[in-house]
């Protein structure tokens, strides 16, 4: 169910993706995630195709990379279709491997401009503005859906197959419609219908994916060529290289240890302070830290604490007196007592409520409307 795969002209390790997530997606995270293994594409938080053309720093800031990135999609949006062919062909110029278009992004601000989700409404227009993109530039043209805006609104079946017509390398389908936003549970047939409504690209699926076996239902319940994780990257950085493991050996990993837990945090942090500087870098780490210690147990002392960090020395002194103060929660042999270990993360979609089963919710910051 895993296997070496091609967007477009562009050579992939394995069919597992990383999902944009505005805020959360930079390159210090990217690179956490491609260091543990199993990440095929990563691709960017989604990006103003006419900040690029202005060349502004935040935009570029958005786009950074280095040679460990790799291979990296950027997602554009925008719904002026001469500055999102000129955008897509700045990213080729600078090196970028694949342009994404974002064509589910649900917030307001997004959508009212006629990018996002709104792509979705307007068939000839977004399929013509894709066309000028895909005859731009020689790397794949990918572009990320939802279902549809709404329920009575299932257009992502007939937007798939337009898209394919005008050479877009593969589609991305979120499990959801623009009116879900992230609650109730992902549709498998709408992703089906969408799989089975195109011939010549592969879909890529995409939803409460938190587990190997989750991915794998996603795969097998859908027929798409590929998963892509975003929120359940974030509760358990692990998920691509245990997914992989899973679907290329048939058994599981054993959940990461506290001690290995610590060790990626700390290297998180320091990509962090190497690429956005310390103060900067520890205040956005304030609210990534607590993502960590959802699977340390008992962590109210940590979370208390953590999201007061300025400097690697203060993270440094939290962390120690959080240790001590775990210890009072550990048998002899240093593991949680039974009573205060997490509990086994299971797919959510398979659970009453969705994604709240497990408390995925959607992280604080750009996209907490989403």
């Amino acid at each position: 169910m895993v296997w070496p795969m091609r967007i477009g002209k562009l050579e992939l390790g394995s069919n597992l993706f990383l999902s944009p997530l505005a805020g959360y997606t930079n390159l210090p995270f990217r690179l956490t995630l491609r260091e543990l293994g199993g990440l095929g594409l990563a691709t960017t938080d989604l990006v103003n195709a006419r900040s690029l053309l202005e060349r502004r720093e935040k935009a570029f800031k958005l786009i950074e990379s280095c040679p460990k990135d790799r291979p990296l999609a950027v997602q554009l949006f925008g719904s002026v279709a001469e500055e999102m062919r000129d955008a897509a062909a700045l990213l080729e110029s600078l090196g970028i491997d694949s342009v994404d278009i974002n064509m589910g992004c649900p917030v307001r601000k997004v959508c009212r401009v006629g990018g996002g989700s709104a792509m979705m409404t307007e068939l000839d227009k977004t399929s013509k503005l894709v066309k000028g993109m895909v005859e731009a530039v020689k790397i794949p043209v990918t572009a990320k859906m939802r279902l549809g805006w709404d329920d009575a609104n299932l257009t992502a079946p007939d937007l798939a197959q337009a898209l394919q017509d005008v050479g877009v390398a593969a589609v991305f389908v979120h499990g959801r419609t623009r009116e879900q936003g992230f609650s109730g549970t992902i549709n498998m047939k709408g992703i089906r219908a969408v799989v089975e409504a195109v011939n010549r690209i592969p879909v890529i699926g995409n939803g409460d994916v938190t587990t190997p076996e989750a991915a794998a239902m996603m795969l097998r319940e859908t027929g798409c060529a590929g998963v892509s994780i975003g929120r359940g990257a974030f509760y358990n950085p692990w998920i691509f290289q245990h997914t992989l493991h899973y679907l290329t050996k048939g058994e599981q990993l054993p959940e990461p240890s506290f001690a290995e837990r610590v060790r990626v945090m700390r290297r998180h942090l320091a990509l962090m302070v190497e690429v956005f500087g310390e103060e900067h870098g520890c205040r956005m780490f304030r609210k990534v830290a607590p993502w960590y210690s959802k699977r340390f147990g008992p962590a109210n002392e940590f979370n208390k604490h953590v999201v007061r960090i300025s400097s690697q020395a203060e993270f440094e002194k939290v962390l120690g007196d959080y240790q001590k103060w775990r210890e009072q929660f550990l048998e002899v042999d240093g593991e949680l007592k039974p009573k205060f270990r997490p509990p086994p993360m299971v797919a959510t979609f398979m659970q009453p409520g969705g994604a709240a089963a497990h408390g995925i919710a959607v992280p604080k910051g750009p996209v907490e409307k989403w």
